[in-house]
C-alpha cells in the first residue's frame, strides 16, 4: 500500500521522566494508534530521539482542521480509551508541549507512506532511521522554501539524505487549545536512511563538503531567527513511517 498522508501535521516531542520512554511506547503503541485513528486522525510515526533518551517524538495527521477539531475533542474530551490510560500515560510524562502544527511546503512535499502498519504483536525495531531538521525562520516561508530547493536539497541529495517530506508551520488557529501548538516559524526537512551508518555518512560528508560549509550554510545561516534543531529519530515497531 502506497499512500498520501493527510495535509495538516503535528510534530510533537515529548519530555519524560527517566527511564520511562519504554513504558510509554509500549502504550501507545498498544493502546492509542488505532484508537486514534477510529476517531478521524492518522498515525504517521512514532519514534525514539536518539540523543535524548528521555524524548518521545510522533507525528499525527488530519484532512483539514475542521476535522482536526473534532477528532482531537472526541478523543480527548469524550473517548473512554483515553480517560482510561490517561492515568498511565501522564505518570511517564515532564512536558508535552513541545508540538509543531505543519503543512507541506508546497503541493508535493507532503509524506507518501508505502506499506502497512505492523500489527500489535510486532516487536522488531526497524533498522531505519529518520533524521529531522527544524530550521527557524521569518516569513515569508515560501521564500525560504524556494532557497532550500535551489540550495540545500541538491547538497542533501549528494550526501545522500534526499528529503522524503517537507513542511512548514500551519499558521492556522489551533482548533483545539487544550494543546498548545509553538507559535514559531519553521521549515521541517526529513530524510530517511536504512540505518544509522547510512544517516552519520551523510551528516559526515555533508560537513566535510566545502560548498556546504563555505557558501551554503553560511547563506543558510543569515535566514535563520534561531539555532536550527536535529532530531535523530529511530522508529518504533509500529511506526508506519519507517
Amino acid at each position: 500500500m502506497t499512500e498520501n498522508i493527510w495535509p495538516i501535521v503535528e510534530l510533537r516531542q515529548y519530555t519524560l521522566h527517566p527511564g520511562t520512554r519504554d513504558v510509554l511506547i509500549e502504550l501507545f503503541d498498544r493502546e492509542l494508534v488505532e484508537t486514534q485513528e477510529a476517531v478521524g486522525m492518522r498515525i504517521v510515526a512514532q519514534f525514539r530521539d536518539e540523543s535524548d533518551p528521555d524524548r518521545f517524538v510522533w507525528m499525527r495527521a488530519f484532512p483539514d482542521f475542521g476535522t482536526r477539531g473534532d477528532a482531537l475533542t472526541a478523543f480527548y474530551i469524550d473517548g473512554e480509551v483515553w480517560r482510561t490510560h490517561a492515568p498511565a500515560a501522564r505518570a511517564t510524562m515532564v512536558d508535552t508541549d513541545n508540538a509543531l502544527l505543519l503543512q507541506p511546503a508546497s503541493a508535493d512535499s507532503g509524506f507518501v507512506v508505502s506499506g502497512e502498519r505492523p500489527g500489535h504483536d510486532a516487536t522488531e525495531l526497524p533498522e531505519s532511521r529518520v533524521l529531522a531538521t527544524i530550521y527557524h525562520i521569518d516569513p515569508p516561508t515560501a521564500e525560504f522554501a524556494e532557497f532550500f530547493d535551489s540550495r540545500v536539497r541538491p547538497l542533501f541529495e549528494r550526501t545522500g539524505a534526499a528529503p522524503i517530506g517537507c513542511y512548514v508551520t500551519d499558521p492556522s488557529p489551533n482548533t483545539f487549545t487544550p494543546l498548545p501548538v509553538r507559535a514559531e516559524t519553521v521549515f521541517v526537512c526529513f530524510a530517511l536512511f536504512e540505518n544509522a551508518a547510512q544517516r552519520r555518512a551523510h551528516l559526515d560528508r555533508l560537513a566535510a563538503d566545502s560548498t556546504w560549509t563555505e557558501q551554503v550554510l553560511p547563506e543558510l545561516s543569515k535566514r535563520l531567527s534561531a539555532p536550527t534543531e536535529q532530531l535523530l529519530l529511530a522508529p518504533t515497531a509500529r511506526s508506519m513511517l519507517r
